[in-house]
């Protein structure tokens, strides 16, 4: 025996294919690919309010990128500091989605080393 059809709201039916679909988003696990790719976003983006508070606090002088030093003599440290960090994101994005995901592993071990650590230090030891 067949049950009668469910009467939804209109506003129900607009929202029911969205909440399946958060539903079905939700359950998803992320893959290792992913979880490198969200990891490699955060250590630039650690980079780049760890490098505006250290040129913030020890001037511009301090930036070891020559590039970059170029942008915050150009722009100021606020664009400098973001346009680095949106294309070193971006360069990132080209990897990952062809799947070279060994590249923006190393790449985000490196940004760790020789960045987020120096300026770890260096930020540690101005308080």
């Amino acid at each position: 025996m067949a049950s009668a059809p469910a009467v939804m709201s209109g506003s129900a039916q607009a929202a029911s294919p969205l909440l399946g679909r958060a539903g079905r988003l939700a359950a998803r696990r992320l893959t290792s690919a992913e979880i490198l790719w969200l990891v490699f976003v955060l250590v630039q983006v650690l980079d780049g309010a760890m490098s505006y508070i250290g040129v913030s606090l020890h001037g511009p002088a301090i930036e070891a990128n020559p590039l970059v030093a170029w942008y915050l003599n150009a722009f100021g440290p606020a664009v400098g500091f973001t346009a680095a960090k949106l294309f070193a994101i971006t360069c990132g994005a080209v990897l990952y989605v062809t799947a070279r995901h060994r590249w923006v592993a190393a790449l985000t071990l490196l940004y760790l080393v020789v960045a987020v650590g120096p300026w770890a230090r260096i930020l540690a030891g101005s308080s």
